[in-house]
């Protein structure tokens, strides 16, 4: 049976058919992600953004109107985002949803209409756009659409168009974007665009869903991500969060982040907008938002370890079940990626342990979880990064408990502030000799480069062992070990009493050992503590003071 319109209640099925199809297709969607540098695949970012949309769908009570349900699907869209093709698929479904809110029924035009509606807005939200994207898919097929409507087509005639002519030009992506073409792929986000069109046809006529195609992994190109084009020397993280902010400020806004990165989306209106930027700049980014209203739920991601910590801390860190303990004045969450760090922590008081780390940021979502479940009324955060300070800083105002941060930039600081820490202290009482703790700590990590590099101390190249202090690279090695000590070389002076060594999950029993040996004899006087962190990506984390 083919229907000829679609309400409101076929609307939100249609929904979660889209749903099914990109769960089915997330991994042949991902694996058309070839960008050698983990950036977010986008069959998942795409699904993601999907199951939000339904969640919201879900809460609408029955039967929804067809204003409640694009509203939904607007807000749901916005509010789930992930990724570059996240927020572009959002505005793609706002755009749709904003013109169905105003014919109330789904026809032929009002399909071609809204998939017009919902190309202009992806390209509005797109700094700089790129063809051969899947921003290239949605315009030629809603070009198709609006083509056939105007003949006076019905409902199926325009889908089955733009479902035929956005597969011609889901084809021709590879012609357009050269990365595409060395990959042997096409663009993955207008791949997950089509399906939502093959959702409508499904919803029209009733045909099922096709198949997703054989797994087969691509090697050896660069990945577009839907419109980006940097390769491994662009830049190295992405910034996302939620900005309120009157919609007059947002030109100058997108035009600041244009002077401080690359792969630029910024959606929204009425005074929300959904933020991404890719940038070298963290803290300027945060700061444009600042200049112009209220960033919140703040979200970085090191795109070039994202997904190798992402898998570990799965497989490794659970969230942390364990007893939170009596009730007391003031309680401390801290932020870890390492079982060993993990049960340091709790071994000098730390009531939640929240899962997160040098590349997997925890959002404030997560961390405010933690605080609500902290038998206190007075909560402390150690951060343990200094790209989960900010974030840290936003949680204070969702909740009524009283939440200080202790801006703590390393595991070793984190340590250190807890010696200062008095679970029958205020929070304000706790973070003042806390942070000044943390302070007095120099603190150091060895790591090594995922790709090709410069640096104040010479060139860098991948697999290269890196000791960083203060945020810089201060040593180019061969070895964990040559890292290490050249590292403690520049760290300890004769003022120094304690050296913390904190070995991960990649060090070697030896390496920690013939370090251990190096400051015995360079520094005698220097008390060496050794732990198991058991952290990812990190051999050593250091710590002087």
């Amino acid at each position: 049976m083919i229907v000829e319109s679609l309400d409101a209640m076929a609307l939100r099925s249609l929904m979660g058919t889209f749903l099914e199809a990109l769960t089915t297709h997330r991994e042949a969607l991902n694996l058309l992600n070839v960008y050698p540098v983990p950036d977010g695949d986008t069959g998942s970012n795409m699904t993601m953004t999907a199951e939000s949309v339904v969640a919201e769908l879900e809460g609408l009570a029955d039967p929804p109107g067809m204003e409640e349900v694009a509203a939904a699907i607007s807000h749901g869209s916005l509010m789930g985002a992930r990724g570059n093709s996240g927020v572009i698929l959002s505005q793609v479904l706002r755009g749709l949803s904003g013109v169905f809110a105003e014919a109330q029924t789904v026809d032929g035009r009002a399909l071609a209409d809204g998939l017009a509606a919902a190309s202009s807005a992806a390209y509005a939200a797109v700094m700089t756009p790129v063809e051969g994207t899947i921003l290239t898919v949605v315009r030629e097929s809603a070009d198709a659409a609006v083509v056939v409507a105007d003949t006076g087509a019905d409902l199926l005639a325009v889908a089955l168009e733009a479902r035929s002519v956005g597969g011609e030009s889901l084809a021709r992506t590879p012609d357009l974007l050269q990365v595409l073409a060395d990959a042997g792929v096409v663009d993955a986000g207008g791949s997950g665009f089509l399906l939502f069109l093959d959702a409508v046809l499904t919803a029209v006529d009733g045909r099922p869903l096709p198949d997703p195609p054989e797994l087969v992994a691509t090697v050896g190109a660069a990945r577009p991500d839907d419109h980006r084009t940097d390769g491994p020397e662009g830049t190295r993280y992405e910034v996302m969060f939620f900005l309120d902010a009157p919609d007059g400020s947002i030109q100058d806004f997108r035009e600041a982040w244009a002077a401080l990165g690359d792969s630029i989306v910024v959606v929204g209106g009425d005074g929300v907008w959904n933020c991404h930027v890719h940038t070298d700049d963290i803290g300027a980014a945060i700061e444009a938002g600042i200049d112009v209203g209220r960033p919140h739920r703040i979200r970085v991601t090191d795109l070039y370890e994202e997904v190798e910590e992402q898998a570990w801390v799965r497989d490794q860190i659970a969230t942390d079940a364990e007893d939170v303990g009596e009730p007391v004045a003031c309680a401390v969450v801290a932020v870890s990626n390492g079982s060993g760090i993990r049960d340091i922590f709790r071994s000098l008081g730390v009531r939640r342990v929240v899962a997160g780390g040098q590349s997997m940021n925890p959002s404030t979502a997560d961390l405010l979880a933690a605080i609500e479940v902290v038998p206190a009324d007075e909560v402390l955060i150690l951060p343990n990064n200094g790209n989960i300070i900010a974030v840290a800083e936003q949680v204070d105002a969702q909740t009524s408990k009283t939440v200080r941060v202790v801006p703590t930039r390393g595991i070793t600081e984190g340590f250190a502030s807890l010696l200062e820490y008095d679970p029958r202290g205020t929070a304000d009482g706790n973070l003042v000799g806390m942070a000044a703790a943390a302070a007095a700590v120099v603190a150091g990590e060895v790591t090594v480069a995922v790709r090709d590099s410069g640096s104040d101390v010479g060139e860098i190249s991948e697999g290269d062992h890196l000791g960083l202090t203060g945020g810089k690279v201060r040593v180019v090695a061969g070895s964990a070990f040559d890292a290490a000590t050249g590292l403690l070389a520049q760290m300890v002076d004769d003022s120094h009493e304690i050296v913390t060594l904190i070995a991960g999950r990649d060090a070697a029993e030896a390496t920690t050992a013939a370090i251990v040996s190096w400051l015995g004899a360079e520094h005698p006087d220097v008390e060496v503590e050794v732990h198991e962190g058991g952290q990812p990506l990190y051999p050593y984390f250091l710590g002087v003071e």
